[in-house]
């Protein structure tokens, strides 16, 4: 068992990935000593001394391991109210400017601190080797006037690289021919980052489709093809977080809600963890919670959802673009975590560059709408192989071909859906939606058209169904349902 380590100050958190078999309990020892004993695969270790080094070890019936470590240092920290800053939490003051100035200023033993009050601001720019601290009763607040977020800046939105409005908070600059030139980077505390919101949204997407009126009349077809007349203007919309080509980041602890799109987008990135967030886009068109893009090794653990789309989404580039790019998502890791509302854990549509090792352990996603679900249209390309989900609770699993949003030239090829493995699950078969809920068949498996590119190996095992589940097979090849139990 291998245990990875994010050590603060005073306190450090440990997980896991969860063994094989799992186990019902595992015994967390410091030092030698016992600290206490956990149900789930993550521990937070509290009451620790800054600059020491401690080993930590977590023994369970499904195996066991061990970890050194060493607390830092406490960082100074940089009052955003006081001079030269000046910043005012009055929800009023615009702070763009103050706030710049205390970020462009934070050396490498340093924090940014927000006190309690409501800061009201534009875009931010963050860099190499800082921290941003909220404390409690801190508001990080976004604007609603898309000006506050120009220059624009290249970014990748539903799979196509563009220049973006800027996001609330920004770090790196995105190059999909190389790897992180932005590193180290902590946003935490106990405090709220708030987007503009519906307001954000609306009137970027009223500029921007006055902007591109001639194209759109001339590419109707193209329109035609999409969710709706805003999709298209709508992705020049900012995020509530934009990573690009990022690397050793992490957000614990907060609050974040409101984007005018997506709330935390990474994109190119290397080893983003997120774990103890709560995330929130009740009324936000596309309101994805945790959007890992062409990014490697990110984790995802201890947060609640409150979306209104996907709370995970996992992509890696849409045709043709992602399948010239290349670049998978892959190594992703999502455990104990639970959705209020939304869609729950998606992969795709965007998938062009392939996605590849996704484990999902101990969520509950039953209070949403679709549940687990793998998809693309026939023309991405690309491939989802290797996804392991174990251990939730779930409307439906779901791997289906969708029609829409398949803009540009096809691959030559359609996707690969290939080695899934659905273990000990709950599936509810009730689609939970704001416009009312409804009966829907439990596993949903539809391969494409072209032979060779059926759903193929599925392995589904020890799945607790209703006792009026149904099931839809269409293009399938390789499946295995193995104690497969209705009338749960």
């Amino acid at each position: 068992m291998e245990l990875f380590v994010r050590a603060l100050p005073r306190e450090a958190e440990i997980y896991w990935d969860k063994p094989e078999n799992g186990a019902p309990l595992y015994e967390v020892y410091c030092n030698g000593r016992p600290a206490g004993s956990t149900a789930v695969t993550h521990f937070t270790l509290r009451g620790l001394d800054e600059q020491t080094r401690y080993t930590v070890a977590v023994r369970g019936a499904g195996g066991q391991g061990e970890a050194e470590f060493c607390t830092p240092a406490a960082r100074r920290r940089i009052d955003v109210t006081a001079a030269p800053f000046g910043a005012v939490g009055d929800g009023k003051t615009l702070n763009t400017a103050a706030l710049q100035a205390a970020i462009d200023s934070c050396g490498a033993q340093e924090e940014v601190y927000l006190p309690a009050g409501v800061y009201r601001t534009g875009a931010l720019d963050l860099h190499s080797d800082m921290a941003l601290y909220l404390d409690e009763g801190a508001v990080l607040q976004g604007s609603d006037d898309p000006a506050d977020y120009t220059p624009r800046i290249l970014s990748r939105f539903e799979g196509i690289e563009q220049e973006c409005y800027r996001s609330l908070l920004n770090a790196g600059a995105l190059d999909h021919t190389a790897g992180p030139n932005c590193r180290n980077i902590l946003l935490y505390g106990k405090g709220t980052i708030s987007g503009g919101g519906v307001a954000l949204a609306k009137r970027t997407i009223k500029t921007e489709r006055e902007a591109l009126k001639e194209y759109m009349a001339a590419h109707a077809d193209l329109v035609a093809t999409c969710e709706n007349e805003s999709t298209i203007p709508g992705r020049v919309r900012g995020r509530l977080i934009n990573l690009s080509n990022c690397a050793h980041v992490r957000i614990t602890g907060l609050t974040l809600q409101n984007a005018a799109s997506w709330n935390v987008h990474m994109v190119y990135c290397d080893d983003i963890v997120t774990d103890h967030c709560a995330l929130r886009s009740v009324g936000i068109w596309n309101g994805d919670g945790w959007d890992p893009d062409s990014s490697e090794n990110c984790t995802l653990f201890a947060t609640v959802f409150e979306t209104e789309d996907d709370s995970v989404a996992i992509k890696s580039g849409k045709n043709p673009q992602g399948n010239q790019i290349a670049r998978p998502t892959r190594h992703i890791r999502v455990f104990d975590c639970k959705s209020l509302c939304g869609h729950g854990v998606c992969i795709g549509s965007e998938m062009s560059g392939g996605v590849e090792d996704v484990n999902i352990w101990d969520c509950d996603m039953a209070a949403c709408s679709s549940g687990m679900e793998i998809k693309g249209t026939p023309k991405r390309g690309g491939y989802v192989r290797g996804v392991t989900v174990r251990d939730c609770c779930f409307p439906r699993v779901m791997s289906p071909a969708v029609p829409y949003n398949a803009d540009g030239v096809p691959a030559p090829q359609p996707p690969v859906f290939e080695n899934f493995r659905f273990e000990r699950l709950r599936l509810t078969g009730l689609c939970v939606d704001h416009d009312g809920d409804s009966r829907v068949p439990v596993l949903e498996f539809r391969g494409f058209a072209a032979a060779g590119h059926e759903v193929r190996d599925v392995v589904c095992r020890d799945l607790a169904l209703p006792a009026d589940a149904a099931v839809c097979l269409d293009r399938c090849r390789g499946l295995t349902l193995e104690n497969v139990c209705a009338g749960e």
